[in-house]
């Protein structure tokens, strides 16, 4: 039986999507392709129809990830003005839900301490995403009138993804909320954001 293109795109994306909840659960050196096949519903057999090797699964599964990532984006500031847009989305990155979520969220703090340790593909797609992420912070830095907003922006988001994987190595459920709230108020505060 022939499937169509369309087909076979929505199976490659079942099948990124296991992979990135892998991915966050247990790092991408530890990503094991029967098991994220099985869970898509597919044989380990089918892997090579979408993917070339497990490298390129990582690599595509990064790509999937910023995509999700770029989606929320869009989700919480759409329709908002710059500053209350910035705002809304700090709330729901520096969040207990999101410290707390172990297969969804931003790629950027589950992966950065694993990225020197693989490919050129996977790291060069990690950096472009990180990239875009800075721009899309830098853009909105840059309507409410911060002067510098890509500099600031790089800072912002240091400092947002350092709260966020800090906050989840605290053991301490109200020291891992004093982390997150602090920054998101000092982020606000700096950025003119608190109403």
């Amino acid at each position: 039986m022939r499937y169509s293109a369309d087909h076979k795109q929505k199976t490659r994306e079942r099948v990124l999507k296991e992979a990135a909840r892998e991915m966050r659960a247990q790092g991408p050196r530890q990503i094991a392709v029967a098991g994220v096949m099985a869970r898509a519903g597919l044989t380990q057999g089918g892997f090579y129809a979408h993917f070339a090797s497990k490298d390129d699964l990582v690599a595509s599964t990064i790509d999937h990830m910023q995509g999700e990532g770029a989606e929320r984006w869009r989700s919480i500031t759409e329709g908002l003005e710059p500053r209350a847009g910035l705002s809304a989305y700090l709330d729901f990155y520096l969040s207990a839900a999101h410290r707390d979520s172990r297969d969804s969220g931003c790629l950027l703090p589950f992966l950065a301490s694993d990225l020197p340790r693989l490919r050129d593909d996977a790291r060069a797609r990690f950096a472009a995403g990180a990239a875009r992420m800075r721009a899309r912070l830098a853009g909105k830095l840059a309507e409410i009138g911060v002067t510098e907003a890509e500099a600031e922006a790089s800072s912002m988001l240091s400092e947002m993804v350092g709260a966020l994987s800090l906050a989840r190595a605290e053991p301490d459920p109200s020291a891992a909320d004093a982390i997150l709230e602090r920054s998101k108020a000092a982020l606000k505060r700096r950025f003119g954001l608190t109403s």
